[in-house]
């Protein structure tokens, strides 16, 4: 008989949004003539942008004509996305890499999650918390994590980030062999500066650990202060790999495209003390299990660094940011506390009066009619807050607050 890998049992029953779904659905079936908004999955809505499309019609033409034909591509992504990434991410920035260094794949959460393959299974794991769901669930699913002991993982460290501390990690009094960092942060939408992020860097050379830091949102980035890249700290290449993520940056959340960047300086080690390269390992692990993001994929992600697609991708990050300003406004003239939304399309929202996560949720869903995400479902340190997002239609976002201030009111 074929064995079940018993770690997911370990895991709740449901994904975080999967619940949120049911309650939304739940809501529908009740009350069928009620409208809803849904501010709560942080997906896009604004369409792609026309340089994207227009890369995309001419990569399916030549899909067309043998003579221009593909089929599989490089395991690491094709050359002309790679230079492209490497020119306008990184270099303009003084971050020199090289191509070998770069890895296209479908997604930075598929890449977060599939990280793990390449380390072993007893390393201990650092979190900021509140954090991404899929950090812990990855972790768990392979039997890093431990055990679940009132509402945490027995084997990772949470690092709280709350309003009592500005929501800036504090370094930890022990070493940990592997630690995420989300910058700009989702759930919260809050920045780390450049200062607090050598700290970390720092830790992780001193303690020889892996720093695993996504950049999903670091386009969002309207303070010329706070750093895109970790690598514009100096030794990060040393101790850290970056996932970046074109779901939001460019609205690729159905297209699917994202890379990691994984330096050759970078290594880990066997239990004897022989240090190998994480560079060899992922290119190993992906050589493998990826066959790649498709042609037609990856020519639309290179549109996005030409001077139309820099413009278009412009307007549309402006947009959403404008529905984040608007949120954030009008949130707090209700006398909510508000986080986020300044550098990030994340508002994470304070409840009122003690008022649990859930609870908040399940009010503001039934009496305003606005689905957010329970902040408690992002770890323990989210309890007592709400995330919303700025992804929606601009006259939704409008309307919403109007919702919320006449419930609240």
């Amino acid at each position: 008989m074929a064995l079940v890998n018993e770690h997911f049992l370990k895991l709740p029953g449901s994904y975080l949004f999967s619940d949120i779904a049911k309650k939304v659905n739940t809501f529908k079936v009740t009350h069928p003539k009620q409208d809803i908004i849904r501010l709560g999955i942080g997906d896009v809505t604004q369409p792609l942008a026309a340089a994207c499309i227009e890369a995309m019609y001419k990569a399916v033409d030549e899909m067309t004509r043998k003579e221009t034909f593909r089929g599989y591509g490089p395991d690491q992504g094709y050359d002309f996305l790679i230079e492209a990434i490497i020119k306008n991410d990184y270099a303009l920035r003084g971050i020199q890499l090289n191509n070998a260094e770069v890895f296209i794949s479908d997604g930075a959460k598929s890449d977060t999650g599939n990280i793990g393959d390449i380390l072993r299974h007893d390393n201990s794991v650092g979190v900021t918390d509140p954090i991404y769901p899929v950090y812990i669930d990855s972790n768990v699913m392979c039997g890093r994590a431990g055990v679940l002991e009132d509402g945490q993982w027995s084997n990772v460290m949470y690092i709280p980030c709350t309003g009592e501390n500005h929501f800036i990690p504090q370094i930890p009094d022990k070493r940990i062999d592997i630690l995420y960092l989300c910058y700009p942060n989702n759930p919260t939408g809050t920045t780390l500066s450049k200062q607090e992020l050598k700290k970390w860097v720092d830790y992780a050379l001193e303690n020889d650990t892996l720093i695993l830091f996504d950049a999903a949102y670091e386009a969002y980035i309207q303070d010329p202060e706070i750093p895109h890249s970790i690598y514009e700290i100096k030794g990060a290449k040393k101790c850290a790999i970056e996932f970046r993520s074109f779901s939001k940056t460019a609205g690729f959340t159905g297209i699917r495209c994202g890379y990691t960047v994984v330096p050759k300086e970078l290594t880990g080690a066997t239990l004897t003390g022989e240090r190998i390269s994480l560079n060899q390992l992922w290119n190993r692990r992906q050589s493998t299990k990826f066959n790649g993001a498709s042609y037609i994929t990856q020519r639309a992600a290179e549109a996005i660094y030409s001077p139309e697609g820099k413009e278009q991708i412009k307007k549309t990050i402006s947009y959403y940011m404008g529905n984040a300003k608007i949120m954030k406004e009008g949130l707090e003239s209700t006398g909510l506390k508000v986080y986020g939304g300044e550098n990030a399309p994340y508002l994470w929202v304070k409840t009122p009066k003690g008022i649990s996560s859930w609870r908040f949720f399940e009010q503001m869903l039934y009496e305003a009619r606005v689905v957010g995400t329970p902040g408690v479902g992002f770890g323990p340190s989210g309890e007592g807050y709400i995330r919303l997002t700025a992804f929606g239609e601009h006259s939704d976002c409008v309307e919403a607050m109007k919702r919320i201030k006449t419930w609240l009111a």
